[in-house]
């Protein structure tokens, strides 16, 4: 099928940042909106292979955007889930540490948290053994009451349905934007569309659209892959909401946890390992012609930077299964090798780098030209901040005469 039509306003990629902009585009009165998705199904990407975590705004430095929308995102998020009547476990989740070494970064967190209105407790590890009784921490760890988990694939679809029903949102599925002609026609697999305004929420691709418009030629995207494992269901001993270790606060990593599915699933991960795809969701599966050139950068930045050399000399290990158990194992009590298997649930993280400071991007970024915004850096906690986000990109680029 090939389209010649045109739009007011284009969205390119129906993730969840997409979803979410064109929801709150149509809620303050916009319409004749155009969604193209490259992909003929929604949540083939990172949208629909994250964990579902709901996160609480503990992790992030109260001055950044991360820090200002994630909370209230969550908090929408939830309204919408229990409005829709949508999978929600509002279970909250633990943080534990490892060694007395991670004691002051779990005080950190708690000054974080508590910054960013989160609602957290320091427990000790008599309250952590009521939350989680099989949970382990040295002396004491964090308690998030606002974590929740959702279940992606059905918070997205039903966003479509509603996007839909309202009258005023096309979606063109199995479309992939190829380049732009003049300034306001963009190219696509399936034909021209004519736009007037633009918004990029292209995920892992959003600085190759990015590109087309001149827009953050100093950024590089670097994939990592997180890898996932499960839980067996006959395990005498389970989680009953989450378990997270302390995270190395430098990089936008948190680590391999624990958390329990709207199914009632236990997954373990997921991992940081640098990919050579944007889509390198197998060993091999996914290894494009930009391999070569993630490559480059990759060792660019493992001369030039040492938190991602950190983590480019231990995650790729976490491949071996007994490895990667190993990791998970020091959060908690009791653990068997036999009891944790295989999941099919994998995901890539397209991490941003700015390529002046060969510095990974800690924040989301929103970045403005003409009628077009882009938004750059859509990683963790995206999904939890998207509804607040997209209120915030529409007030100040659609409806502030912008």
């Amino acid at each position: 099928m090939s389209i010649d039509t045109k739009a007011e306003i284009l969205i390119v990629g129906a993730g969840i940042i997409g979803l979410t902009i064109a929801r709150e585009l149509v809620r303050t009165g916009h319409g004749d909106i155009v969604i193209i998705e490259k992909e003929a199904e929604l949540g083939v990407h990172a949208s629909g292979r994250n964990s579902g975590v709901l996160h609480a705004g503990i992790y992030y430095s109260p001055d950044s955007l991360k820090a200002k929308s994630c909370l209230n995102g969550n908090f929408l998020m939830r309204a919408y889930c229990k409005e829709k009547g949508l999978p929600l476990l509002e279970n909250g989740k633990v943080i534990v540490t490892r060694t007395q070494a991670e004691l002051p970064v779990l005080d950190e967190l708690f000054r974080r948290a508590t910054a960013n209105g989160a609602k957290v407790d320091m427990i000790d590890q008599h309250q952590l053994a009521s939350i989680e009784p099989n949970a382990r921490t040295v002396e004491r760890a964090l308690f998030s009451h606002y974590t929740a988990v959702v279940d992606p694939k059905a918070v997205l679809k039903s966003l479509k349905k509603d996007l839909e029903e309202s009258g005023r949102v096309t979606f063109v599925m199995g479309c992939r934007m190829t380049g732009l002609k003049g300034s306001g026609v963009a190219l696509t697999t399936k034909g021209e569309i004519r736009f007037n305004r633009f918004v990029n929420a292209a995920g892992a691709y959003c600085n190759k659209v990015a590109g087309f418009f001149g827009v953050g030629e100093n950024y590089r995207l670097i994939p990592f892959k997180g890898v996932y494992r499960l839980l067996k269901k006959d395990a005498p001993y389970t989680v009953n909401s989450s378990i997270y270790p302390v995270p190395d606060i430098r990089n936008p990593f948190l680590g391999v946890h624990f958390t329990r599915s709207v199914h009632g699933d236990v997954y373990l991960g997921p991992t940081a390992i640098p990919a050579f795809g944007r889509e390198n969701y197998g060993i091999v599966k996914g290894i494009d012609s930009e391999a070569f050139s993630i490559a480059f950068q990759d060792l660019v930045l493992f001369l030039t930077n040492k938190s991602f050399r950190n983590v480019a000399l231990t995650e790729p290990a976490k491949y071996i299964p007994s490895v990667f158990f190993k990791d998970a194992a020091r959060l908690v009590k009791e653990l068997k090798p036999g009891d944790v298997v295989a999941a099919s649930k994998v995901g890539i993280r397209p991490q941003l780098v700015d390529w002046d400071t060969k510095q990974l991007v800690m924040d989301f970024l929103v970045a403005a030209e003409g009628p077009t915004v882009h938004v750059l850096n859509p990683i963790s906690p995206a999904f939890t901040s998207s509804m607040d986000l997209a209120q915030g990109i529409v007030a100040q680029h659609f409806n502030a005469g912008s």
